[in-house]
């Protein structure tokens, strides 16, 4: 249950700080007294969006901070979101004069989604403006599914959902990545086997370019060895031939002094190079011969690489290895994503299949309370003045599952006798809706496990005997949770457990807002006051003390 309520620097409030009980406490207060401000806070806790124009003093910051008694059944939300879990739990809300906000739950920063989880299972506000929420599909689901004891199957059916939807968008997203990749697929594959066709492993192309240098110029390489080596050959003026000469003379030269011998051994050092040359031009005009077929092999090659290299913008052999790798990597992943693909169909199939398997025990448990429902749900109509009044649910199969199951719901009702039902928003007047959604909540009540339900000003629009009801009824849902209600009515306020007063006033030149909790005679007094106006007579405080029993 929600045990205190604090805030501070939040529109026309400066600080509050009120202590709730259980049962049913109700709040009153004249119009524009500030109740609404008070809810406004609350609905932060809820994780609603923060707005900085609610901070009354720009240069401070606004805090609502709301402590709940917890029990044990809330543990394991907070061991599973590691946060520190204690029976007197404090949920806090800042607005910082940036106009950033916090959230903490017993002083640990929290995510608002973290927040909204928590918070959505302790406390639930209505109010009168919000009675549209009678007309959605999963408002209804959840009035039925109350009565059915459907909780813990519609849980394990929409985490099924989800993964089922998850999986429907992962075999769009690889559907989709396949038929852009198919859309290319041929090309790649024709630029693939074009690379491949090359063996490009094993080309050495600097080794390609010599050797088709080689052979385009063999004959000017042979023509010119042979000239080098006929110079070096001639008998009486070939180079061979002079160096011999010259080395033999320079020997004896260094026999008789030895400052030529360095000169000596240079001379035969080059003298056995040179003939090591020439050793191998004589090779080389060995190996250099006109190969036609061999020329126009390396040509084709040597023409073919360049032509890659133009197509693929590159300059190095090593880059169409790694396009070729590349490209086989592609093609490779198409592979890869059909039996992505394939894997996936299977696990939406068998999905359905546990879908399928707990939406008929939804709709088998759902079907089996609608008569209870109606029941319920007439009578409660009754006490509140609608004795004519009907209502039904009807449910039809639906061709694709949705979150609630594989069917679509239908509330109906009728205020008159003699009429068909029709679907309830189109069917209920604005003098009716407060009354439906009320009996509506009180079924809820019985089934939910909500600690803390506000219900703001939902009696609008009814007085006397209906008033009574509403009071009575109110009474009755307190008894199984904590039951908030903001009211007007004096036949409310006299059922409740507690009473408070939201007054307004003037401090120090400035307006403010607060909430007092009312004694017996304050109580009474205000009960007077609602029945009688600003002025409290005698019968007035009569019939007050009458309603309070």
């Amino acid at each position: 249950m929600l045990s205190r309520i604090y805030i501070k620097n939040f529109a026309l409030i400066d600080t509050l700080d009120v202590s709730l009980k259980n049962g049913l406490q109700v709040i009153t207060g004249e119009t524009g007294a500030g109740k609404s401000i008070i809810l406004g806070a609350l609905r932060l806790i809820l994780g609603e969006r923060a707005d900085v124009k609610s901070i009354a003093k720009a240069e401070e910051k606004s805090v609502v901070e709301t402590e709940f008694s917890l029990n044990n059944q809330f543990k394991k939300f907070f061991i599973e979101n590691d946060l520190d879990y204690e029976l007197q739990t404090i949920i806090r809300r800042e607005i910082l004069p940036s106009g950033k906000s916090r959230a903490f739950i017993n002083d640990v920063p929290v995510t608002l989604d973290i927040l909204k989880e928590l918070s959505s299972q302790l406390i639930d506000i209505h109010s009168q403006f919000e009675t549209s929420s009678l007309f959605t599909s999963e408002y209804q689901f959840k009035i039925i599914d109350g009565l059915s004891d459907n909780k813990k199957i519609i849980e394990e059916y929409q985490k099924e959902f989800s993964d089922f939807q998850s999986l429907k968008l992962l075999l769009k997203k690889l559907k989709t990545q396949l038929s852009e990749s198919n859309k290319e697929s041929d090309y790649k594959e024709f630029l693939l086997n074009e690379l491949e066709e090359l063996k490009l492993d094993d080309v050495d192309y600097e080794d390609v370019q010599n050797q088709l240098s080689i052979q385009e110029n063999a004959g000017m390489i042979s023509e010119n060895i042979g000239q080098i080596l006929s110079r070096f050959h001639q008998e009486e003026i070939g180079i061979l031939s002079f160096f011999h000469e010259a080395t033999h003379k320079l020997s004896k030269i260094s026999e008789v002094s030895t400052s030529f011998a360095e000169l000596d051994e240079r001379l035969e050092t080059s003298f056995v190079e040179l003939k090591d040359i020439i050793s191998e031009l004589e090779h080389a005009a060995e190996r250099v011969e006109i190969n036609p077929e061999n020329l126009v092999y390396l040509t084709d090659l040597n023409n073919k690489i360049n032509a890659l290299f133009l197509k693929h913008n590159v300059s190095d052999l090593n880059e169409l290895i790694e396009i070729r790798n590349q490209l086989a990597g592609d093609q490779k992943g198409a592979s890869e994503l059909e039996l992505q693909i394939e894997e996936t169909e299977e696990g939406i199939a068998q999905k359905e299949k546990t879908l399928q398997s707990l939406a008929v025990k939804l709709s088998k448990n759902r079907h089996k309370n609608i008569p209870v429902f109606i029941k319920k749900a007439e009578g409660l109509l009754k006490k509140l003045g609608l004795e004519k009044a009907k209502v039904d649910i009807e449910l039809q199969d639906a061709e694709e599952f949705n979150p609630f199951g594989k069917e679509n719901i239908q509330l109906l009702f009728q205020a008159n006798s003699g009429f068909p039902l029709k679907p309830i928003q189109t069917a209920i007047s604005g003098g009716e809706r407060s009354r439906v959604m009320l009996a509506v909540k009180k079924i809820i009540a019985e089934s939910d496990e909500l600690p803390t339900l506000i219900l703001d000003e939902i009696d609008t629009g009814v007085s006397g005997k209906v008033a009574e009801e509403i009071g009575n009824l109110m009474r009755e849902m307190s008894e199984d949770m904590q039951l908030i209600v903001i009211s007007h009515l004096a036949q409310v306020a006299a059922k409740g457990n507690d009473n408070y007063k939201v007054v307004k006033q003037d401090i120090s030149g400035r307006t403010q807002s607060t909430i007092i909790p009312l004694s017996n005679e304050e109580k009474l007094n205000e009960i007077a006051q609602l029945l009688s106006g600003s002025k409290i007579t005698e019968a007035a405080l009569a019939q007050a003390k009458e309603l309070i029993g």
